[in-house]
């Protein structure tokens, strides 16, 4: 038997990066792209490499290349994590499983390294594989800790929960990191919500702006634990704004989204200041300069934001591909059910 498990990337729809922060956000997972991983059993414990793990090259540009699109690193370091923290996360909860091996493999084609959790995709498909392999059940306020705790703990990599949450629950969620109610919990509050495709969003996104998240949470990470009192002051504010934005989303009024979206950016930039690249400006700005809204998906590289009507979105789609810039409509998830196949 052959249980082969998917995740998806994420979009944040207004509030980050307040997530890693004791803010609020909303973001929602969507199918247009997936990272997949397949897992069946075998005498050994085996884990196979995909493209991005590969170590030959035609020469020192495909290299270069290959580094640019990936890093330095490959998909089998986020397994082989991924492996680890589960079976601590066993020991720790007392649960036994079957003593049997497996062979597991994954696959990805969300874009690397643009601030849609292309990562934590990976990682979150593989766990539910190895869940569904060892008859084992972990709630989603649970998995997306454990998620980050594989990228945080053990691979280094500075995040927040926001994408994690996303992809565990496989639906819209509006997240509370409340931080009396996780110091108690755990976890924040997360409420799945519903997004309806009147609400009209697009995603942007650039190949040749490829850089780690861990690169601006460092930065902002400093400043927050240092008190800098106007990050503390748009920490409260894109809670704010996350609040506004559901309360827009429930009553369908998805015209007045687009300004609160604008401001997530521009709040950003005053914040962040260095850490926004010339080119991701561009993107924003060439973004409004349609008439629509814009907005990082996450930590740059990639936009969301919304769109008035089919000529503005035309107009949208003519100006950024001027510029090599790709625009897709996400087909946004809601069903847990898509995460999961077995042959």
């Amino acid at each position: 038997m052959i249980y082969k498990c998917k995740a998806f990337p994420r979009a944040a729809l207004v509030g980050n990066p307040s997530d890693g922060y004791f803010g609020k956000t909303i973001a929602f997972v969507f199918n247009n792209y997936c990272a997949s991983v397949e897992l069946y059993e075998s005498p050994e414990l085996d884990l196979l490499p995909s493209l991005r793990d590969h170590n030959t090259f035609a020469n020192m540009d495909e290299l270069c290349r290959d580094i640019s699109l990936y890093g330095y690193y490959g998909g089998i370091r986020l397994l082989k994590a991924a492996i680890k923290k589960f079976h601590e996360y066993l020991e720790v909860n007392h649960i036994g499983i079957e003593n049997k091996n497996f062979t597991v493999r994954y696959r990805s084609d969300i874009p690397n390294r643009l601030g849609l959790a292309g990562s934590s995709a990976i990682i979150t498909a593989a766990i539910r594989a190895m869940c569904l392999f060892y008859d084992v059940k972990i709630e989603p306020q649970h998995l997306a800790n454990l998620v980050l705790a594989v990228e945080r703990d053990e691979l280094g990599i500075p995040a927040g929960l926001q994408d994690r949450v996303a992809q565990a629950y496989n639906t819209p969620v509006y997240m509370d990191f409340d931080r009396e109610y996780m110091e108690k919990h755990g976890f924040g509050r997360y409420t799945p919500i519903k997004i309806s495709s009147d609400c009209k969003l697009y995603i942007a996104y650039r190949t040749d702006l490829a850089e780690g998240s861990e690169v601006l949470h460092s930065r902002l990470r400093d400043d927050f634990e240092a008190g800098k009192p106007e990050v503390l002051d748009a920490m409260q504010e894109w809670g704010e704004l996350s609040v506004k934005v559901r309360e827009l989303l429930e009553n369908g009024d998805y015209g007045s989204i687009g300004k609160y979206l604008n401001r997530n950016f521009d709040l950003r930039c005053k914040v962040c200041g260095g850490a926004v690249s010339a080119k991701n400006r561009q993107m924003v700005e060439l973004a409004r300069s349609t008439g629509a809204s814009a907005k990082f998906t996450g930590s740059g590289g990639a936009i969301i934001g919304t769109y008035e009507d089919e000529k503005m979105l035309g107009k949208l789609r003519s100006k950024l591909k001027k510029h090599g810039i790709e625009v897709v409509i996400p087909r946004i998830v809601e069903r847990m059910e898509e995460a999961y196949e077995i042959c």
